[in-house]
Protein backbone atom coordinates (compact mmCIF):
# COMPACT_ATOMS: atom_id res chain seq x y z
CA UNK A 1 0.00 0.00 0.00
CA UNK A 2 1.41 3.09 -0.68
CA UNK A 3 2.48 6.14 1.85
CA UNK A 4 -0.35 8.52 0.30
CA UNK A 5 -3.03 5.89 0.26
CA UNK A 6 -2.22 4.66 3.97
CA UNK A 7 -2.59 8.66 4.88
CA UNK A 8 -6.11 9.19 3.14
CA UNK A 9 -6.94 6.20 5.04
CA UNK A 10 -5.92 6.64 8.14
CA UNK A 11 -7.34 10.33 7.97
CA UNK A 12 -10.24 11.12 10.07
CA UNK A 13 -13.59 10.90 8.77
CA UNK A 14 -16.45 12.58 9.51
CA UNK A 15 -19.85 12.04 10.19
CA UNK A 16 -22.26 14.65 9.07
CA UNK A 17 -24.52 16.39 11.02
CA UNK A 18 -27.42 14.37 9.77
CA UNK A 19 -30.94 14.34 11.60
CA UNK A 20 -31.08 11.25 14.11
CA UNK A 21 -32.66 8.10 12.55
CA UNK A 22 -33.80 4.99 13.38
CA UNK A 23 -30.35 4.46 14.43
CA UNK A 24 -31.06 5.50 17.59
CA UNK A 25 -34.48 4.83 18.27
CA UNK A 26 -35.54 1.27 19.38
CA UNK A 27 -32.99 -0.51 21.13
CA UNK A 28 -29.97 -2.48 19.91
CA UNK A 29 -28.71 -2.43 16.34
CA UNK A 30 -27.80 -5.44 15.18
CA UNK A 31 -24.67 -7.05 12.84
CA UNK A 32 -26.14 -9.93 11.72
CA UNK A 33 -23.42 -12.72 11.12
CA UNK A 34 -23.99 -16.12 8.73
CA UNK A 35 -21.24 -17.99 10.28
CA UNK A 36 -20.38 -18.95 13.49
CA UNK A 37 -18.76 -17.34 16.23
CA UNK A 38 -14.70 -17.38 16.02
CA UNK A 39 -14.81 -17.38 12.40
CA UNK A 40 -13.12 -13.97 10.74
CA UNK A 41 -16.35 -12.55 9.67
CA UNK A 42 -17.10 -13.15 13.51
CA UNK A 43 -14.78 -11.15 14.55
CA UNK A 44 -14.62 -8.00 11.81
CA UNK A 45 -18.30 -7.93 13.17
CA UNK A 46 -16.86 -7.97 17.03
CA UNK A 47 -13.90 -5.63 16.24
CA UNK A 48 -16.54 -3.25 15.08
CA UNK A 49 -19.06 -3.35 17.19
CA UNK A 50 -18.11 -1.03 20.05
CA UNK A 51 -16.38 1.48 17.85
CA UNK A 52 -19.65 1.53 15.89
CA UNK A 53 -21.74 2.06 19.29
CA UNK A 54 -19.46 5.05 20.58
CA UNK A 55 -20.03 6.75 16.88
CA UNK A 56 -23.38 5.88 16.72
CA UNK A 57 -24.43 6.35 20.35
CA UNK A 58 -26.44 3.39 19.80
CA UNK A 59 -25.76 0.12 21.39
CA UNK A 60 -24.13 -2.53 18.78
CA UNK A 61 -24.53 -6.31 18.99
CA UNK A 62 -23.25 -8.73 17.26
CA UNK A 63 -25.82 -11.62 16.05
CA UNK A 64 -24.72 -14.88 14.66
CA UNK A 65 -27.05 -16.73 12.45
CA UNK A 66 -24.88 -19.81 10.56
CA UNK A 67 -26.26 -21.91 7.53
CA UNK A 68 -25.92 -21.68 3.71
CA UNK A 69 -21.86 -20.32 3.39
CA UNK A 70 -23.61 -17.13 5.22
CA UNK A 71 -26.82 -16.99 3.10
CA UNK A 72 -28.85 -17.33 6.40
CA UNK A 73 -27.55 -14.09 7.76
CA UNK A 74 -28.18 -12.43 4.63
CA UNK A 75 -31.15 -13.73 4.36
CA UNK A 76 -32.26 -12.41 7.45
CA UNK A 77 -31.00 -8.28 6.70
CA UNK A 78 -32.48 -8.62 2.94
CA UNK A 79 -36.03 -9.20 5.11
CA UNK A 80 -35.91 -6.90 7.65
CA UNK A 81 -37.27 -3.18 8.18
CA UNK A 82 -35.13 -0.57 6.47
CA UNK A 83 -34.99 1.21 10.03
CA UNK A 84 -30.72 1.40 10.32
CA UNK A 85 -31.46 -1.26 13.35
CA UNK A 86 -30.23 -4.42 11.14
CA UNK A 87 -27.10 -4.87 8.83
CA UNK A 88 -25.30 -7.87 7.48
CA UNK A 89 -21.26 -8.27 7.79
CA UNK A 90 -20.38 -10.77 5.18
CA UNK A 91 -17.33 -12.84 3.50
CA UNK A 92 -16.53 -13.62 0.25
CA UNK A 93 -18.74 -16.52 -0.09
CA UNK A 94 -21.44 -13.57 -0.52
CA UNK A 95 -20.71 -13.20 -4.32
CA UNK A 96 -20.66 -16.89 -4.83
CA UNK A 97 -23.83 -18.03 -3.25
CA UNK A 98 -26.20 -16.50 -5.68
CA UNK A 99 -25.08 -19.06 -8.30
CA UNK A 100 -24.60 -22.13 -6.11
CA UNK A 101 -27.53 -22.25 -3.95
CA UNK A 102 -30.26 -22.44 -6.24
CA UNK A 103 -33.22 -21.02 -3.44
CA UNK A 104 -31.32 -18.26 -2.26
CA UNK A 105 -33.96 -16.53 -0.76
CA UNK A 106 -33.34 -13.17 -1.38
CA UNK A 107 -31.57 -10.99 -4.51
CA UNK A 108 -28.26 -9.65 -3.79
CA UNK A 109 -28.98 -6.81 -6.31
CA UNK A 110 -32.69 -6.27 -5.52
CA UNK A 111 -32.86 -6.80 -1.70
CA UNK A 112 -29.52 -5.47 -0.50
CA UNK A 113 -27.82 -2.17 0.08
CA UNK A 114 -23.64 -2.23 -0.18
CA UNK A 115 -22.79 0.01 2.86
CA UNK A 116 -19.28 -0.24 3.15
CA UNK A 117 -15.98 -2.64 1.84
CA UNK A 118 -14.20 -2.97 5.25
CA UNK A 119 -11.30 -4.86 3.57
CA UNK A 120 -9.95 -7.83 1.58
CA UNK A 121 -7.23 -10.19 1.15
CA UNK A 122 -5.65 -12.38 -1.20
CA UNK A 123 -5.60 -16.31 -1.09
CA UNK A 124 -2.30 -18.09 -1.09
CA UNK A 125 -1.06 -20.87 -2.52
CA UNK A 126 1.08 -23.02 -0.42
CA UNK A 127 2.81 -26.52 -0.39
CA UNK A 128 4.12 -28.39 2.94
CA UNK A 129 7.48 -27.90 3.51
CA UNK A 130 8.39 -31.91 2.53
CA UNK A 131 6.45 -31.51 -0.83
CA UNK A 132 9.91 -30.82 -3.95
CA UNK A 133 8.47 -28.18 -5.90
CA UNK A 134 10.88 -25.22 -5.51
CA UNK A 135 8.56 -22.51 -6.26
CA UNK A 136 5.50 -21.95 -8.45
CA UNK A 137 7.11 -23.15 -11.67
CA UNK A 138 8.53 -26.07 -10.58
CA UNK A 139 4.30 -26.54 -9.75
CA UNK A 140 3.38 -25.70 -13.26
CA UNK A 141 6.00 -27.99 -15.06
CA UNK A 142 5.01 -30.66 -12.78
CA UNK A 143 1.27 -30.14 -13.84
CA UNK A 144 1.79 -30.08 -17.34
CA UNK A 145 3.87 -33.01 -17.60
CA UNK A 146 1.63 -35.09 -15.28
CA UNK A 147 -1.73 -33.32 -15.64
CA UNK A 148 -3.77 -34.29 -12.60
CA UNK A 149 -1.65 -36.04 -10.41
CA UNK A 150 -1.24 -33.23 -8.12
CA UNK A 151 -3.44 -32.50 -5.31
CA UNK A 152 -4.67 -29.42 -3.72
CA UNK A 153 -6.76 -28.59 -0.75
CA UNK A 154 -9.37 -25.94 0.22
CA UNK A 155 -12.13 -25.12 2.60
CA UNK A 156 -14.75 -26.64 0.55
CA UNK A 157 -16.63 -27.01 -2.73
CA UNK A 158 -17.54 -23.71 -4.34
CA UNK A 159 -15.18 -21.86 -1.83
CA UNK A 160 -13.36 -18.54 -3.63
CA UNK A 161 -10.04 -20.47 -3.67
CA UNK A 162 -11.61 -23.73 -5.67
CA UNK A 163 -13.08 -20.92 -7.78
CA UNK A 164 -9.61 -19.12 -7.89
CA UNK A 165 -7.96 -22.26 -9.18
CA UNK A 166 -10.15 -23.23 -11.37
CA UNK A 167 -9.62 -19.97 -13.07
CA UNK A 168 -5.82 -20.41 -12.70
CA UNK A 169 -5.65 -24.15 -14.67
CA UNK A 170 -7.83 -22.38 -17.40
CA UNK A 171 -5.59 -19.23 -18.16
CA UNK A 172 -2.26 -20.82 -17.60
CA UNK A 173 -2.31 -24.23 -19.09
CA UNK A 174 -2.44 -26.77 -16.49
CA UNK A 175 -4.26 -29.53 -14.26
CA UNK A 176 -4.05 -30.61 -10.64
CA UNK A 177 -6.82 -32.28 -8.40
CA UNK A 178 -9.35 -30.71 -6.12
CA UNK A 179 -9.32 -31.79 -2.59
CA UNK A 180 -11.99 -29.78 -0.61
CA UNK A 181 -12.55 -30.23 2.91
CA UNK A 182 -15.30 -29.24 5.01
CA UNK A 183 -13.62 -25.58 6.70
CA UNK A 184 -10.57 -24.09 7.51
CA UNK A 185 -10.15 -26.57 10.43
CA UNK A 186 -9.82 -29.45 8.69
CA UNK A 187 -7.95 -27.94 5.99
CA UNK A 188 -5.18 -26.92 8.46
CA UNK A 189 -5.21 -30.93 10.38
CA UNK A 190 -4.86 -32.03 6.82
CA UNK A 191 -1.97 -29.69 5.86
CA UNK A 192 -0.03 -30.48 9.04
CA UNK A 193 0.45 -34.29 7.80
CA UNK A 194 0.95 -32.95 3.97
CA UNK A 195 -2.28 -34.58 2.84
CA UNK A 196 -2.40 -32.44 -0.32
CA UNK A 197 0.45 -31.32 -2.53
CA UNK A 198 -0.81 -27.82 -2.29
CA UNK A 199 -3.23 -25.91 -0.12
CA UNK A 200 -5.11 -22.46 -1.38
CA UNK A 201 -6.54 -20.19 1.77
CA UNK A 202 -6.55 -17.32 3.47
CA UNK A 203 -3.43 -16.05 5.30
CA UNK A 204 -6.05 -16.11 8.31
CA UNK A 205 -6.23 -20.08 8.17
CA UNK A 206 -2.30 -20.46 7.86
CA UNK A 207 -0.97 -18.16 10.11
CA UNK A 208 0.08 -20.18 12.46
CA UNK A 209 1.82 -22.74 10.17
CA UNK A 210 3.92 -20.16 8.00
CA UNK A 211 4.71 -18.77 10.79
CA UNK A 212 6.42 -21.97 11.88
CA UNK A 213 7.61 -23.05 8.68
CA UNK A 214 4.71 -26.03 7.76
CA UNK A 215 3.82 -23.85 4.44
CA UNK A 216 5.90 -21.99 2.57
CA UNK A 217 3.89 -19.46 0.28
CA UNK A 218 4.31 -20.32 -3.88
CA UNK A 219 2.11 -16.79 -4.91
CA UNK A 220 -0.92 -15.54 -3.99
CA UNK A 221 -4.37 -14.70 -6.42
CA UNK A 222 -4.27 -11.18 -6.48
CA UNK A 223 -3.48 -8.85 -8.70
CA UNK A 224 -1.12 -7.06 -6.55
CA UNK A 225 1.51 -7.89 -3.99
CA UNK A 226 0.15 -9.02 -0.92
CA UNK A 227 1.67 -6.23 2.04
CA UNK A 228 1.48 -8.92 4.44
CA UNK A 229 3.85 -11.16 2.52
CA UNK A 230 5.21 -8.70 0.34
CA UNK A 231 8.34 -11.12 -0.98
CA UNK A 232 5.41 -13.93 -2.93
CA UNK A 233 5.01 -13.07 -6.17
CA UNK A 234 1.84 -13.13 -7.38
CA UNK A 235 0.13 -15.51 -9.90
CA UNK A 236 0.53 -13.34 -13.64
CA UNK A 237 4.70 -13.02 -11.65
CA UNK A 238 4.73 -16.34 -12.11
CA UNK A 239 2.91 -17.38 -15.35
CA UNK A 240 -0.72 -17.43 -14.83
CA UNK A 241 -2.21 -14.31 -16.08
CA UNK A 242 -5.91 -12.76 -15.28
CA UNK A 243 -6.58 -13.21 -11.97
CA UNK A 244 -7.44 -11.54 -9.14
CA UNK A 245 -8.95 -13.49 -6.42
CA UNK A 246 -9.47 -11.89 -2.89
CA UNK A 247 -11.39 -12.75 -0.15
CA UNK A 248 -13.23 -9.66 0.98
CA UNK A 249 -15.66 -8.98 4.29
CA UNK A 250 -18.55 -6.34 3.98
CA UNK A 251 -21.81 -4.40 5.28
CA UNK A 252 -24.69 -4.46 3.94
CA UNK A 253 -28.47 -3.24 4.76
CA UNK A 254 -31.53 -3.88 3.63
CA UNK A 255 -33.12 -2.09 0.55
CA UNK A 256 -34.87 0.96 0.33
CA UNK A 257 -33.02 2.47 3.60
CA UNK A 258 -33.53 6.37 3.76
CA UNK A 259 -31.03 8.57 2.39
CA UNK A 260 -29.47 9.29 5.83
CA UNK A 261 -29.51 6.09 7.63
CA UNK A 262 -27.82 4.61 4.99
CA UNK A 263 -25.03 7.81 4.83
CA UNK A 264 -24.71 7.51 8.54
CA UNK A 265 -24.29 4.10 8.69
CA UNK A 266 -21.40 4.15 6.15
CA UNK A 267 -19.79 7.06 7.69
CA UNK A 268 -20.00 5.30 10.55
CA UNK A 269 -18.25 1.73 9.46
CA UNK A 270 -15.60 3.92 7.85
CA UNK A 271 -14.68 6.53 10.89
CA UNK A 272 -14.01 2.72 12.83
CA UNK A 273 -12.15 1.78 10.05
CA UNK A 274 -9.70 4.76 10.20
CA UNK A 275 -9.09 3.96 13.82
CA UNK A 276 -5.65 2.64 14.49
CA UNK A 277 -6.30 0.02 16.55
CA UNK A 278 -9.20 -1.22 14.41
CA UNK A 279 -6.75 -1.08 11.35
CA UNK A 280 -3.79 -3.02 13.24
CA UNK A 281 -6.59 -5.60 14.84
CA UNK A 282 -7.66 -5.86 11.09
CA UNK A 283 -3.95 -6.55 9.87
CA UNK A 284 -2.61 -8.81 12.34
CA UNK A 285 -3.67 -11.48 12.81
CA UNK A 286 -6.64 -11.11 10.28
CA UNK A 287 -4.20 -10.09 7.31
CA UNK A 288 -6.86 -7.76 5.88
CA UNK A 289 -5.39 -5.05 3.90
CA UNK A 290 -8.00 -1.98 4.70
CA UNK A 291 -9.87 -0.57 2.34
CA UNK A 292 -12.91 1.55 4.08
CA UNK A 293 -14.79 1.78 0.63
CA UNK A 294 -17.95 3.59 0.55
CA UNK A 295 -21.08 2.48 -0.37
CA UNK A 296 -20.74 2.41 -4.13
CA UNK A 297 -16.84 1.20 -3.81
CA UNK A 298 -18.60 -1.61 -1.91
CA UNK A 299 -21.22 -2.12 -4.76
CA UNK A 300 -18.99 -2.10 -7.73
CA UNK A 301 -16.19 -4.44 -6.14
CA UNK A 302 -19.32 -7.21 -5.42
CA UNK A 303 -20.60 -6.54 -9.04
CA UNK A 304 -17.29 -7.47 -10.64
CA UNK A 305 -17.02 -10.26 -8.40
CA UNK A 306 -20.03 -11.93 -8.68
CA UNK A 307 -19.64 -11.51 -12.65
CA UNK A 308 -16.21 -13.30 -12.32
CA UNK A 309 -18.20 -16.24 -9.63
CA UNK A 310 -20.83 -16.52 -12.06
CA UNK A 311 -18.60 -17.26 -14.77
CA UNK A 312 -16.07 -19.50 -13.29
CA UNK A 313 -19.01 -21.74 -11.84
CA UNK A 314 -20.79 -21.89 -15.11
CA UNK A 315 -17.59 -22.73 -16.84
CA UNK A 316 -16.27 -25.65 -14.57
CA UNK A 317 -19.84 -27.02 -13.37
CA UNK A 318 -18.84 -26.17 -9.72
CA UNK A 319 -21.44 -27.89 -7.26
CA UNK A 320 -21.31 -26.85 -3.14
CA UNK A 321 -20.66 -30.05 -1.32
Amino acid sequence: MTTNRRALLAAPLVISALTHSALAQSGAIRLIVGFPPGGSTDLVARLLAPHLSAILGSPVVVENRPGASGALGAQAVARAAPDGNTWAVVFDTHAVNPFLIPSLGYDTRRDLTPICLVGTAPNLVLRHRTRPLADFAALLTAARVRPDTLTYGTIGNGSLAHLAMSQAQANGGFKVVHVPYRGGGPLVVAAASAECDLYVATLTIFAAMLAEGIVVPLAVTSAQRYGQLPNVPTLAEVGVPGIDARAFWGVLGPAGLPVAVKARMEAACRQALALPEVRARLTDPLGIEVVAGDGAVFSSFLEQQMEISGRVVRENNIRPD
